[in-house]
């Protein structure tokens, strides 16, 4: 009551604020209006706008006052669907990177964690979020593992993400990537998505192809959006049928080019954007969420409409109405913009704090690293069984194999069928047509499964290009030319607790340990760019023309996503989720 009465008090002007910005620029994405107002702030939240042109002007005062100078201020940035092992970095290393950027909130999917540690894998994204100058929100993974064609730590089970959903930083469950367990009624599945609407929260969508009366089932068993379109046909889609449309630019899938012009015809308010999967040379380059808002200003949309998809759409989709915008009630997430059309970022404020100003975040405490007791359980998960050449070789006869091809820039690959190449029997790489061979390896319990395949897009010539990061059981997945080059990457990644390396003549050649669950380095962005950039450049020697091919091939195994991929359980048809033999 207190402090309702001491809001009430401050926005009639008759108690200073705790803090009051004059002379800015609103970007205002309530109205859909920018206008000169000066802005009070009283524990965390807005509490008073007051015109500046008006009579009004200067009612406010606070303990700390800031001029703006006309500067643009803008709600701070949100990020409505995202994984922070993507970036390969812990929390605190990337809230340094992202919040000077104007990101103030994510929501986190950690089903990468999920599926190498089980509960605990979402109980340390939990953990390492706090005390963060960022809002670390988590969506519970709905399916661990993404498919039965993948061997995850464990299965996760309705049961087991219950009580999750009473964390107050749980806002719902994650993309539901089961649609054939979805349209079939499965029993875990359904239980799952109830147990979520019952307790008012979101479910998250993963529906690539998905049309007509199936995608009808699809929302009305209650999955509210999807991040998977990339066509606008597929987008207008979902619109009409009242899902929310997240665009997704991530590093391997970008699709905001395509679907902008869909929100440029429409304007439609259920659309916002997301990263989904960002590895830390596009982090920073190219920056976050601030880099969606760029693009989309610079293909056309207005500014203002760009901050709103970035910011208030989010934030109403996830049911967190008090946050998004700079009005009234409001947290107050800020960001002050030296240019508003290019998104120039001069500070920025979390709960009313100024936490980052001229690229860098204020205190270095703010980004403390995570603590050594939290992150101690998270390291030594890869553990493969007894691996010989002898365990790769492909029993072949002359004719058509199945081959997975990549599309460079997406994460959906071909499905391909190439004359095969034998050699005593058996099937080989072929690396004169960039046919190579790949391996996937169960990595959690030492069970020896193997999935044995053809890949073609890499250009690789010689060597082998190991990662343990994997989407989503995070099985390892080998692209190589030679066998021998192939078992010693797998025990590498072995040696080294997961990460990627380039092997080459049986020696590695590069490497970049990702120790915490094979997918998170515990190094500062610089150093891990580095340690990245450095295995590329051997790619790019060795004949490899992906810009990024450890991203390509960590989505080679996801059994979800079209339209061939490999796993530890063998070749999936993703079209007709099935087994495919490699040669009929």
């Amino acid at each position: 009551m207190d402090r309702l009465r001491r809001r009430i008090q401050v926005a009639r002007g008759e108690l200073p604020a705790d803090l009051v910005l004059r002379n800015g620029k609103l970007v205002n994405v309530c109205s859909g209006e920018c206008y000169l107002a000066d802005v009070a702030i009283l524990d965390g939240y807005v509490v008073g706008i007051s015109e500046t042109q008006q009579s009004e002007a200067n009612d406010y005062h606070g303990q700390v006052e800031r001029d703006l100078q006309g500067r643009w201020l803008s709600p701070g940035l949100i990020d409505g669907h995202m994984h922070i092992e993507s970036t390969m970095l812990v929390l605190p290393e990337f809230a340094r990177l992202v919040v000077p950027c104007g990101v103030t909130s994510v929501m986190l999917d950690p089903h990468e964690f999920a599926n190498v540690m089980g509960v605990e894998g979402i109980r340390y994204v939990l953990e390492s979020g706090r005390n963060l100058p960022l809002s670390a929100y988590v969506m519970l993974s709905s399916c661990v593992p993404a498919s039965a064609y993948e061997s995850p730590y464990r299965v996760l089970k309705a049961e087991d993400l219950l009580p999750l959903l009473e964390d107050e930083r749980v806002l719902g469950l994650a993309e539901m990537m089961n649609m054939p367990g979805v349209l079939q009624g499965d029993e875990q599945v359904l239980a799952k998505i109830d147990a979520t609407l019952r307790r008012g929260l979101v479910v998250d969508g993963h529906a690539p192809g998905l049309r007509g009366r199936d995608l009808c089932a699809y929302a009305a068993a209650g999955v509210m959006s999807d991040h998977e379109c990339t066509t606008v046909e597929e987008a207008r889609a979902r619109l009409r049928l009242g899902m929310w449309l997240m665009i997704r630019e991530g590093s391997a899938a970008r699709n905001l080019d395509a679907l902008l012009p869909l929100v440029q015809e429409l304007h439609p308010p259920r659309v916002f954007f997301v990263t989904d999967d960002r590895d830390p040379q596009d982090l920073t380059t190219r920056g976050h969420i601030d880099s969606m808002v760029r693009r989309a200003i610079a293909l056309g949309l207005a500014p203002l409409e760009a901050i709103r998809l970035a910011s208030y759409n989010t934030a109403q989709y996830f049911r967190l109405y008090d946050r998004g915008a700079l009005a009234p009630g409001f947290v107050a997430d800020m960001v002050v913009l030296d240019d508003l059309e290019q998104f120039r970022v001069e500070s920025v404020y979390k709960d009313g704090v100024l936490v980052a100003q001229n690229g860098r975040l204020i205190r270095e405490q703010d980004a403390t690293p995570v603590n050594v007791s939290v992150a101690a359980h998270v390291t030594g998960t890869v553990h493969i069984g007894p691996l010989t050449e002898a365990d790769l070789r492909i029993p072949g006869k002359p004719g058509l194999v199945e081959v997975i091809g990549i599309e460079p820039g997406q994460i959906i690959t071909r499905h391909l069928q190439e004359e095969a190449l034998l050699r005593d029997g058996a099937i080989i790489a072929d690396p004169a047509r960039d046919v190579l061979k790949l391996v996937v390896v169960e990595r959690h319990h030492a069970s020896g499964h193997l999935g044995l395949g053809l890949v073609k897009g890499f250009g690789l010539r010689k060597g082998a290009i190991a990662s343990s990061v994997a989407h989503d059981a995070h099985n390892l997945v080998i692209a190589g030319v030679d066998d021998r080059d192939i078992v010693r990457a797998a025990y590498a990644l072995q040696e080294m607790g997961g990460g990627f390396v380039c092997v080459v003549d049986g020696e590695v050649r590069a490497r970049v340990p990702l120790p915490y669950g094979g997918l998170v380095s515990p190094l500062p962005a610089h150093a891990l760019v580095g340690q990245l950039r450095t295995l590329d450049a051997l790619a790019a020697e060795l004949g490899c023309q992906l810009e990024h091919p450890c991203m390509t091939l960590s989505f080679l195994s996801l059994s979800v996503i079209p339209s061939l991929k490999l796993t530890d359980r063998g070749l999936i048809d993703v079209e007709t989720f099935t087994l495919l033999p490699l040669q009929r």
